[in-house]
């Protein structure tokens, strides 16, 4: 079956006809109108357009004309799939909606009369006035950071940076250091970069409302807390430090605000509660985090580095991770919170690192020590003779002279903290600092006994 071409001109000519010929039937003027809209592509014999033009002459004399017969004298030329093919086509492809539509209007109304009162906005409520003035004190310490990779071209000598992603940051102090995320910068860190080294670009909110470029150069990086910092050269009455607060006394429920550059819309702010503590913090460097804050407040990619700041403005976290499966908010997003930010940050600006306070000794995996039967607490393996835990007592798993394995000590508890395994051993350490002493709880044995221990430097 061939689809026949409709004709709109001859649509509109039985339009006219039909405004010239009110008698005219409207059942009399469709069948005539597909009739002539869907004729062949090839002009019709002359019997055929004297049949069809006296159909027509007939059907304006005499509108109420049987319709069947109509239709019969109409079938020779056009069938009646074609007919019905014909009407579904001008279902969709009606003029009005793909042509100029004419503009219907109403000349006995003024534009005056049509114009509703606009009412002035009037002062915000006290709540809506707080936030408004958290986020403009704010949002001058929070910088859009543009992760930079020295990439070789072709033809050219040398190398030119490329800008790879980007994230946020805030403005610790007026010496120009810059707090961000390990892996906003990740990429440029892949290559080992040495301090001092430009690793990415900072944008920088003047007062005037304009964003000012500088170079970031790295100072230093954490990738076991997910926290790095930049230096910028940037005039010092353009930074304005972030105010830091104690996380260790927030409370689920308590109202929170972050503010950073998702999807690289700069200086956005969302509003949410604090929803949990003490969060386990899976970061995109791959490590986890103990201690996180967990918010409802948006957090999307380009949050990263950003503050999570309390109802007072000061910084309670470091926006960080967000857990989602489809790479968007899903109204659980994570921060570093600010007491391991104040412990991480003064470290890498002096040092370049962080120490980090641990044992010294070498502890069994989990799963070597279920082989073991060693179902609770950490297995020390080894245990270093020149360290402080060596000096303290801490004895090493070792074999006996028929081959057996004699296990070392077990450690089961860190100042009254219980350990259940390696990582909460880890867990609990980080609550020290190098040169501190704790008490372990161990088990050697068939007894229990406590030792203390002088904690000592181990390098991340």
């Amino acid at each position: 079956m061939q689809l026949l071409a409709c004709n709109f001109w001859s649509l509109q000519m039985n339009a006219m006809c039909l405004s010239k010929n009110p008698s005219l039937g409207r059942r009399q003027l469709c069948y005539d109108t597909f009739s002539s809209a869907c004729s062949p592509s090839q002009p019709l014999p002359s019997d055929s357009l004297s049949l069809h033009s006296i159909s027509t002459s007939q059907s304006v004399k005499n509108p109420t004309k049987d319709l069947a017969q109509l239709f019969g004298k109409i079938t020779p030329f056009t069938t009646r799939r074609s007919l019905f093919s014909s009407f579904f086509l001008l279902s969709f492809f009606h003029p009005s909606r793909y042509l100029p539509a004419q503009a219907l209007g109403d000349p006995s109304v003024t534009i005056e009369e049509v114009t509703p009162t606009v009412f002035p906005s009037g002062a915000l409520f006290p709540t809506e006035n707080r936030i408004v003035q958290l986020f403009e004190k704010n949002t001058y310490s929070v910088v859009n950071i543009f992760d930079v990779t020295l990439r070789p071209q072709l033809n050219v000598t040398g190398a030119v940076e490329v800008p790879e992603g980007n994230g946020s940051g805030v403005v610790w102090d007026t010496q120009g250091h810059i707090v961000t995320n390990y892996h906003v910068i990740g990429n440029a860190l892949t290559r080992n970069p040495s301090p001092g080294q430009v690793v990415a670009r900072v944008n920088i909110l003047a007062s005037e409302g304009v964003q000012k470029n500088f170079e970031g150069k790295l100072v230093g990086a954490d990738r076991a807390k997910d926290l790095a910092i930049l230096r910028v050269e940037a005039p010092e009455d353009l930074l304005k430090p972030i105010l830091v607060g104690q996380s260790s006394s927030l409370r689920v429920g308590q109202q929170c605000l972050a503010i950073g550059n998702p999807f690289g819309f700069d200086h956005t702010l969302t509003v949410g509660v604090i929803s949990g503590l003490n969060r386990d913090i899976f970061s995109q460097t791959g490590v986890t985090i103990s201690g996180g804050i967990q918010t409802d407040a948006a957090i999307n990619p380009g949050n990263s580095g950003g503050p999570l700041l309390d109802s007072k403005g000061n910084l309670i976290g470091i926006n960080t991770a967000i857990f989602t499966q489809t790479g968007t908010s899903a109204g659980v997003g994570f921060a570093i919170p600010s007491s391991t930010v104040l412990k991480i940050v003064p470290q890498l600006i002096q040092f370049g690192k962080v120490f980090q306070a641990g044992l010294n000794v070498d502890i069994a995996p989990d799963l070597i020590a279920n082989q073991l039967n060693v179902r609770y607490g950490a297995l020390v393996v080894q245990v270093p003779g020149n360290s402080l835990a060596a000096k303290a007592g801490l004895l090493p798993t070792t074999r006996g002279f028929a081959g057996n394995i004699i296990l070392g000590d077990i450690i089961i508890a860190v100042d009254n903290k219980p350990v259940k395994n390696k990582a909460e051993l880890y867990k609990a350490l980080d609550d020290y600092n190098v040169g501190d002493q704790v008490t372990l709880k161990i088990q050697r044995g068939s007894e229990n006994l406590e030792l203390p221990v002088t904690l000592e430097e181990k390098s991340s």
